[in-house]
């Protein structure tokens, strides 16, 4: 099946709508935990803190399902529905343009998260008997119907509900295998073959290859997270500790959080949030894929597994250490490219280009009461891949590999008619 293709406007028109609201900004705070929504003034903001909140609820979801894709259609018909009364003008385009945006919203959830029907019906209807009962809020729930049914319909057929095929490991140096504590088996092994939204296939920005595990380079990067990512590392300041471990949820909550809180930092109009959110879900959603596909095509082994195991990769500058353990639980995929480093990077691409430079304070689920302040977007970006070498999950290697993949694609996206 062929990519659905949003009516997204040129970058020229997109940045300057947006920018435009971003004018004269200060301080932004972006907040990792998000409460479940109620009515906001901004409806496109409102709906993605209800999926927010539907993401972090356990089991809401099967587990083979990237939650990237959740955001992703949601945000695309949102947008499409949005966009189609962009014709109207005054007080009918308002009221068409939220009740198109609130009617998207719910029909795209309560398709994919139908347990909790009854609460998303609730809230649409406080939305809708905010809007003047007229013929412009009648068409504005046509057009969100409509949207929504029409990316469902595409993305039906997306290869996301596919069996994740079995891995196995070839058991030789430098192949990933399931690692310690729990030795679970690897996750998302179809991913990298669902559907893109926007890219033409998942492996169109494949990195190259990582390194050979005899070079150098191979070995002052495991050196480096063998030193820095061990549980009790005496070489990591406690600020890497804290970085270490304050990064540690999904990393697409973070950033979608933080557009949230940019959006209502600027009053941005419900058009104007929904290009935004459009852009940047589609961004990571296509960054997930093609990091899954590189992942799956090098099949790197893990900084815990390659540290206990390296007397075997014929280096000899490293060594071996059976009882190395990392600050944090190792995720069960391969190691390469960084998926912090590729989604925040591509987030970054996409918030600065509409934006520009902006000072904001991030806030996390990992360490209530903890804030971390950036002066742009590009630095978060950097600290959160960073933050998987002091958590001990991932090399240097992984986080630069992934922070050109992620560039790429936001890149690709902003650019795509």
């Amino acid at each position: 099946m062929s990519n659905y293709r949003p009516i997204l406007p040129r970058r020229r028109a997109l940045t300057a709508a947006v920018s435009a609201a971003a004018l004269g900004a200060t301080a932004l705070t972006a907040h990792a935990s998000v409460p479940t929504a109620t009515t906001a003034t901004n409806v496109v903001v409102e709906w993605n803190r209800t999926l927010l909140s539907l993401v972090r609820t356990p089991g809401a979801q099967p587990a083979t399902v990237h939650p990237t894709r959740d955001f992703a259609i949601m945000s695309q018909a949102v947008y499409d529905a949005v966009s189609s009364s962009s014709h109207v003008i005054g007080v009918r385009r308002t009221s068409e343009q939220r009740a198109a945006a609130a009617q998207a919203a719910h029909d795209v959830l309560t398709a994919i998260f139908p347990g909790f029907t009854g609460g998303l019906d609730r809230q649409l209807a406080d939305d809708l008997a905010g809007v003047p009962s007229d013929r412009a809020r009648d068409a504005g729930v046509r057009d969100g119907a409509r949207a929504a049914a029409h990316v469902l319909a595409v993305r039906a057929g997306d290869g996301s509900a596919a069996t994740p095929p079995a891995y196995l490991t070839s058991g030789r140096p430098g192949d990933f295998r399931p690692t310690p504590p729990g030795f679970a088996a690897p996750v998302f092994t179809h991913w990298g073959a669902v559907t893109p939204f926007v890219l033409r296939t998942g492996d169109q920005f494949r990195p190259g290859p990582p390194p050979p595990l005899s070079g150098r380079a191979y070995a002052t990067a495991l050196n480096e997270v063998k030193s820095l990512g061990q549980d009790h590392s005496t070489t990591r300041t406690p600020e890497q500790t804290t970085i270490g471990t304050f990064w540690s949820a999904p990393i697409q909550n973070y950033w979608n959080d933080i557009a949230d809180q940019v959006l209502s930092s600027h009053r941005s109009g419900t058009e104007a949030s929904a290009r935004t959110l459009a852009l940047l879900d589609l961004a990571l959603a296509d960054t997930t894929i093609a990091l899954y596909d590189a992942k799956y095509a090098y099949r790197l082994w893990r900084p815990i597994t390659a540290i206990r195991l390296a007397d075997t990769d014929r280096n000899r500058l490293t060594t071996a250490d059976p009882a190395w353990t990392p600050l944090a639980v190792t995720p069960a995929d391969p190691s390469y490219p960084g998926a912090h480093s590729a989604l925040s990077a591509a987030a970054a691409e996409v918030l600065a280009t509409l934006y520009g430079d902006v000072d904001f304070t991030v806030t996390s689920p990992a360490l209530p009461g903890v804030t971390r302040s950036f002066r742009t977007f590009h630095d978060a970006a950097v600290e959160a891949g960073l933050s998987r070498i002091y958590a001990g999950v991932h090399t240097r290697i992984d986080h630069r590999a992934g922070l050109s993949l992620g560039t790429r694609v936001g890149s690709y996206v902003l650019r795509w008619r």
